[in-house]
């Protein structure tokens, strides 16, 4: 079932690229960053190229996402080993979630999960600060920072 605008976005809390005790795996529960928007950036998989290019440009555009208050959290149903060495990879400094067991139950609460090929779909949903949906786009290609930029300066 599709998410819809204007409506809660569904709660979780994952597992991350983020450190804890050394290890990679800090939980992030969505409803604690209520507040801010949150950028939530559904991807396919780790180290493939078109994932590769977009989050490089997360990377690059990162100053302009904090400016606007906005949390970007990276989601794809690879493990925190696999977000960790990723992460490390691309010099990211914001989270990457593992939707790794049960695998893509987050994504499918958004409608999101692609069941026969056990990936995730390449998608963008901004919640806003009351924790609604206020964007979301499926996206073909790559994603647009740009793009994604004119939606939140909306919320503000």
């Amino acid at each position: 079932m599709a998410i819809a605008l204007n409506q809660p976005a569904p709660d979780f809390e994952l597992a991350s690229s983020e450190l804890v005790d050394g290890r990679p795996g800090k939980k992030i529960k969505l409803s604690d960053l209520r507040g801010k928007p949150v950028v939530l950036a559904f991807y396919p998989l780790d180290f493939s190229p078109v994932c590769t290019n977009e989050n490089t440009c997360f990377r690059n555009d990162l100053g302009k996402f904090n400016e606007l208050g906005a949390q970007v959290l990276g989601i794809s149903v690879d493990s925190v080993w696999c977000h960790k060495a990723f992460a490390e990879s691309l010099k990211l400094t914001y989270p990457l979630l593992a939707d790794f067991q049960p695998r893509g139950a987050v994504a499918s609460s958004y409608g999101l999960f692609m069941e026969d090929k056990g990936i995730t779909k390449r998608a963008t949903v901004l919640i806003d600060k009351q924790g609604k949906v206020a964007w979301f786009k499926e996206h073909d290609g790559a994603r647009s920072d740009e793009e994604l930029l004119t939606a939140l300066r909306k919320l503000a």
